[in-house]
């Protein structure tokens, strides 16, 4: 269940366990939450799945990236609620009540890494950390006006932690102070081994057909001007076309078999308390064969390749994060699942490439947060926070 210590059904009620950090260190006196997907030594790790976390021993020892953060002397403070095995992107957890964005109480927080989101949009943490296979970092950050970073491929390890889909599952964090996230990625990330200096912006026009509507639009036109404007340098459109539907059709197979080599045999034996929607994804993945999953790792080979000559060693693509701000708590499921899929649709982009992508809490549409996203190519992770940083703080 969710602790009762929090009014935005952030935190999950776990008994409190130490958790030894270092006490003094770069990130000294900042607080940490993690999602839970994430193994903390003392605590179980619940996978957002009441079935999973009845049978989860407590776990022995700490994630390696989690374990860096709190040597580097950040304090934890407690276990975030995760949509059920990440496998969603709305933020809405069948067996939990909701998270609440305090950013805005009638919208949701987005998902997988929804606690997390909520924890930091709501001041209840200063650091909180979670996952991104297709947006669980970017689409959180973006809707509760954070700093969300999909970092590059396999930058930072994934041990002791939850898999979904490790072609494209990656390690986030959010923050709301750049200076902040900043110190955090120096801690994680070590130096860029990309050396080149990202020196020419781009646009592309299939991820901006995305976005929702004429608001939507004006407000990320006006997000896109003042990132031109800080970064001294206007975006052109990139030389290359993209078919948005063709990189989430090769990104879905890929995702959804290797979801169910990781989840399928428990969801078969003890499965039964599955939330019908997620029942529905993991339908979809069992019936992906290999040879579906090599035909789209193919595509994705070439499709890689291709882009990485068309951006070139010093390109940065400026993209919307998300199609809008944060879908209302009061639309349907169908609504909800339209926004989704539209969403992932543009946020596959980044994970299919291997690429780290940044959303810049910049804007706003209907009230809410709104961001706009730097991508740049693999292991320019540091460079795209500080590029952040700046268009932030100019």
């Amino acid at each position: 269940m969710v602790s009762t210590r929090d009014p935005l059904n952030a935190f999950l009620d776990y008994p409190d366990v130490a958790v030894p950090n270092a006490k003094d260190g770069p990130l000294s006196g900042a607080t940490l939450a993690v999602k839970d997907i994430f193994d903390v030594a003392g605590y179980p790790t619940g996978r957002g799945n009441p079935a999973w976390e009845r049978q989860a021993a407590p776990a022995s020892r700490t994630a390696s990236a989690v374990r860096k953060l709190l040597d580097a002397g950040a304090r934890f403070i407690g276990k975030t609620q995760t949509e059920e095995f990440a496998y969603s992107m709305i933020g809405i957890n069948a067996h939990f009540p909701s998270a609440v964005n305090a950013k805005a109480p009638d919208r949701v927080t987005g998902g997988s890494s929804s606690g997390s989101a909520a924890a930091v949009a709501g001041g209840l943490a200063d650091i909180a950390v979670g996952s991104d296979t297709n947006s669980s970092i970017r689409a959180p950050a973006c809707f509760c006006g954070l700093i969300g970073l999909r970092t590059t491929q396999d930058r930072i390890a994934l041990d002791h932690t939850m898999p979904l889909s490790p072609s494209f599952d990656t390690f986030g964090w959010f923050a709301r102070d750049a200076a902040l996230y900043e110190t955090v990625g120096n801690v994680l990330l070590g130096a860029d081994r990309h050396a080149v200096q990202l020196a020419r912006l781009f646009r592309l026009p299939s991820v901006e057909a995305l976005i929702l509507g004429d608001d939507e639009r004006k407000a990320y036109e006006s997000m896109l001007a003042t990132v031109e404007e800080r970064l001294g340098r206007p975006a052109t459109p990139l030389p290359m076309t993209v078919d948005m539907d063709d990189v989430f059709g090769a990104f879905r197979p890929i995702q959804g078999f290797e979801a169910w080599q990781a989840h399928g045999g428990f969801i078969t034996s003890q499965g039964a308390e599955l939330d019908p929607l997620v029942r529905k994804r993991f339908e979809y993945a069992s019936a992906i064969t290999a040879a579906d999953r090599q035909t789209a790792e193919e595509m994705r080979k070439i499709f890689r390749r291709d882009f990485a000559e068309a951006l070139g060693d010093d390109g940065i693509v400026v993209l919307p994060t998300t199609p809008g701000a944060a879908p209302l708590k009061a639309w349907s499921t169908d609504e909800l699942n339209r926004y989704a899929l539209r969403s992932l649709k543009m946020t596959s982009l980044a994970g299919f490439l291997g690429y780290p992508q940044i959303t810049i809490p910049l804007g706003a549409a209907g009230g809410a947060p709104f961001g706009i996203s730097l991508m740049g190519p693999a292991d320019t992770d540091r460079q795209i926070i500080a590029l952040a940083r700046r268009v932030m703080q100019a």
